[in-house]
């Protein structure tokens, strides 16, 4: 959709800073980036540029897992839309998945707001850290060398994590504007046998009179579905 939405959004990226590290996980012992300082750094970037999102729930899945303790943990996986807008209607969506995982009812909760987090780094590009000039490092070799030690374990970043997940995932289950293509439709053939759904079935899930006519979102969400379905 043409309109001002494109600029509004470079507009954002200006104004947003960089957000750290900040808060750090008591139970885990690991840093994170908190949906806090997120929102915080984007508040006043997206009122001055006249930018607000909203949010649909595209499809969810819940379960019950044992956690380290041999407590129940809930487990909820959600795929989110998010649609960015601006003051004259035009908008983009950023389609993204939440996990997490809670000891009573906030899984959910926590869920949407991983989804949001990472919605928010990948539409604005909001940096992590800050960048070293080049010239503040010494490529001098030292003159004597130190005794080598253990080399550390380098921490994955958020990013890196997210980038190997979507690594991880077929391409025909990501929205990618190509619609009902010839090879999503045989994968959902595939999933159809493995599974004994039938077309009318899938058909009246989808609201459609053909497998052709749905929409790209309809498609992952009932092939994430034919995924914890068991095989018959």
């Amino acid at each position: 959709m043409d309109g001002k939405i494109y600029e509004a959004i470079a507009n954002v990226m200006k104004d947003v800073g960089i957000v750290g590290k900040n808060d750090k996980n008591d139970f885990d012992h690991y840093k994170y980036r908190g949906i806090d300082a997120v929102m915080n750094a984007l508040n006043p970037a997206m009122v001055k540029n006249h930018v607000f999102v909203t949010p649909t729930v595209v499809d969810s899945s819940r379960e019950e897992r044992a956690g380290k303790n041999g407590t129940n943990m809930v487990y909820s996986i959600l795929t989110v839309k998010y649609t960015f807008y601006t003051d004259d209607g035009s908008s983009v969506d950023c389609t993204v998945i939440g996990e997490a995982m809670d000891r009573s009812d906030k899984s959910t909760n926590k869920a949407m707001s991983a989804a949001f987090k990472y919605a928010c780094f990948q539409t604005f590009c909001i940096p992590t850290e800050e960048m070293i000039d080049s010239e503040t490092e010494s490529l001098e070799v030292p003159a004597a060398k130190k005794k080598p030690t253990a080399p550390k374990k380098i921490e994955k970043t958020d990013e890196q994590k997210n980038a190997e997940m979507i690594a991880n995932v077929n391409p025909l289950l990501v929205p990618n504007g190509t619609g009902m293509t010839p090879e999503r439709i045989a994968l959902l053939k595939q999933e159809q046998e493995r599974t004994k759904v039938n077309d009318a079935m899938i058909l009246s899930k989808a609201k459609v009179a053909k497998i052709e006519d749905m929409n790209e979102l309809t498609y992952i969400a009932i092939m994430n579905k034919l995924a914890r379905t068991d095989t018959k």
